[in-house]
């Protein structure tokens, strides 16, 4: 083989191999000193040329290829790659990692402070240059987001294109950056941010790296706009997400709404009653329910205990219409109009929604029309009764047929011992003292009526002047007045009430005339008065109520103290003649009038126990004759 052929083949060897430029070089010189023959020289030195740039094109073949490598990656993260961070972070990466350069970084745009920041940086070691922020249209990226092309520059600080900011140059200086080429993020024709190239040596940037690093912008730029429209997805599923448990909640609200609404209002259908009502809101929310009346009564408890009347509440509920709050309670007042029937109070339930609020409210409308539909009963019923004891006190005997009848359809045994009272019934009072009579009669299985200005109550039973009494201190609380009862009985079923109501009567004329005012009592529990206004005269009733005790002693221990009762009151009280009229010492005579005082009470020389007595005295002798 010629020698010629020999240097030939070792630049084809070094092709092979990947030699550098030094070594082809070293080819063509070796040639050139070891070839006499001019010809063989200029020919090895022609072929060392080719392969320089044959091996020239196959590097930038191969580096384009890398870069096409690098960008179809970068593809493949923005397909794959749901972390936009992850994404811009190996594009920066790779731009630096392409163009050979020492430092990479991408800045973004804040619309709303005016200013773009650090988003991603590789290489960066100063953390003064990772915090700057560049103003609008400062430094090499204003410009380029403001023209919207790239830019380069091979000496950063001598170049007077862009405007250069203190700020900015200290950072750049602290990074030490010489060249620095920035390329436009794009999104929608607007620039969003730059993508950075840079150096710390001086360096010229070619258009193939231009458009490498404008094509990784590209890629950055849909990153970017794929993590908007990402996020716009995300909080387009939350929002659709949150409207749908929100109507998925407002539908369940709305059917328990809806089957308690038909709860409720089948309860009023069949009757129900106020206790019905509150244990179906209670169990319907959750919570305890107490329920009072206008005036503060408490008529129903549910699953709580009773609470005290929430009179504030209760007002500002009805003029507001709304339930408002009370601590830790709900209060709903029960209207009728502008008129208050009563409240409802829901204790322990928390925060309630608006549907379980409205629900409350809607508790509150149902209880009203219970409570308006009982009084409308309970004032038909009080007619009813009032008609009939009417009756009963003006209707001829032959125009009571049937009352025993009517009698019995109110609750009212027309047989037994009956006791008639009869109340004060002052104008002013009368409608409330007329309803408050009704309920007494009603929870007693009584009746209760006006009759010529007077308040008459029926009433079972024997006990006269304890019913009277009884009745006093309960319309006296129910209104808050002195009511005063005269009472009259036991009379014998209905047939007998026209003279117990005349006996009532006058011993309510009798009270109100001895300044009794709020009192209650019979007949029998005024004394002497009490058998001067009877019909019948109970004389001997009298005698038993006013001296009985001291007959029952004497009887029992053979003792005379009637005997000197009797004396002491003929000698007008004057012990030293009783003595000498019963032929005893004065001191025995003491002694029994300390018994009597023992017997029949400290005042029974008081001016009126004295008269009782005396009268008791002598209706005593004319009944025995001694």
């Amino acid at each position: 083989m010629h020698e010629p052929d020999e240097h030939l083949l070792r630049l084809f060897e070094l092709l092979v191999e990947d030699g550098t430029e030094e070594q082809l070089a070293e080819v063509v010189a070796t040639a050139h000193s070891h070839e006499p023959c001019r010809e063989h020289s200029g020919l090895v030195e022609r072929a060392g040329e080719l392969a320089l740039r044959l091996r020239r094109t196959l590097e930038e073949r191969r580096r384009h290829e890398s870069e096409l490598a690098a960008l179809f990656d970068t593809a493949g993260d923005l397909a794959r790659v749901r972390d936009p961070d992850a994404v811009l972070g190996a594009i920066v990466h790779r731009a630096r990692t392409l163009l050979g350069t020492h430092v990479a970084y991408l800045s973004l745009n804040d619309e709303d402070a005016g200013t773009t920041y650090m988003r991603v940086t590789d290489g960066c070691v100063s953390e003064l240059f990772q915090r700057v922020r560049l103003g609008m249209g400062e430094g090499l990226g204003g410009l380029v987001a403001q023209t919207a092309l790239p830019y380069s520059t091979g000496s950063y600080f001598a170049d007077t294109r862009f405007t250069h900011t203190t700020a900015i140059d200290e950072a750049v200086r602290d990074e030490r950056l010489v060249a620095i080429l920035g390329v436009p993020l794009t999104v929608g024709g607007s620039v969003i941010g730059v993508l950075y190239a840079a150096e710390r040596t001086g360096r010229e940037f070619s258009h193939d790296e231009v458009t490498l690093l404008a094509s990784l912008a590209d890629h950055a730029a849909i990153a970017i706009d794929n993590a908007g429209l990402l996020q716009e997805t995300r909080n387009a599923l939350e929002e659709l997400h949150t409207a749908h448990e929100t109507i998925r909640e407002h539908n369940v609200a709305m059917r328990r709404a809806e089957r308690a609404h038909d709860r409720l209002t089948d309860l009023v259908l069949r009757g129900g009653t106020v206790d019905d009502i509150a244990e179906a809101v209670a169990g319907v929310l959750g919570g305890g329910i107490v329920v009072h009346d206008a005036e503060g009564a408490e008529l129903s408890c549910a699953k709580t205990d009773p609470l005290p009347w929430p009179r504030s509440a209760v007002h500002r509920s009805g003029n507001s219409g709304r339930a408002v709050p009370r601590g830790a309670n709900l209060v709903c007042a029960a209207l009728a109009g502008p008129e208050l029937l009563g409240s409802l109070t829901l204790v322990g339930c928390g925060e309630l929604t608006d549907a379980d609020r409205r629900l409350f409210e809607r508790a509150g409308v149902v209880t009203a029309l219970v409570l308006l539909i009982r009084r409308r009963t309970a004032e038909a019923e009080q007619r009813v009764r009032g008609d009939l004891v009417t009756e009963l006190l003006s209707a001829p005997s032959r125009a009571r047929v049937g009352l025993a009848d009517r009698a019995r359809r109110v609750g009212v045994e027309p047989t037994g011992d009956k006791v008639v009272l009869v109340a004060s019934a002052d104008v002013a009072d009368r409608e409330r003292l007329v309803a408050a009579a009704s309920r007494y009669a009603e929870q007693r299985a009584g009746l209760a009526g006006v009759h010529l200005d007077h308040l008459v109550v029926l009433l079972p039973g024997a006990e006269a002047g304890d019913k009277a009494q009884e009745l006093a201190r309960g319309l006296g609380c129910s209104t808050s007045r002195r009511v005063t009862v005269g009472a009259a009985g036991p009379v014998d079923g209905l047939e007998d009430v026209a003279r117990g109501y005349e006996e009532a009567r006058r011993c309510l004329d009798a009270l109100i005339t001895l300044g009794r005012t709020g009192a209650g009592a019979a007949l029998a529990d005024l004394g002497f008065i009490g058998v001067l206004l009877g019909d019948r005269g109970d004389l001997d009733g009298y005698v038993e109520r006013t001296l009985g005790a001291v007959l029952d002693y004497d009887s029992r221990r053979g003792t005379e103290l009637l005997r000197t009762l009797r004396a002491y009151f003929d000698c007008g009280r004057s012990p030293n003649r009783t003595a000498r009229e019963l032929h005893v010492h004065v001191n025995t005579v003491g002694q029994r009038l300390e018994r009597i005082s023992a017997i029949l009470g400290a005042d029974w020389q008081s001016p009126e126990r004295s008269l009782e007595i005396q009268l008791a005295l002598r209706l005593h002798r004319l009944r025995t004759g001694n």
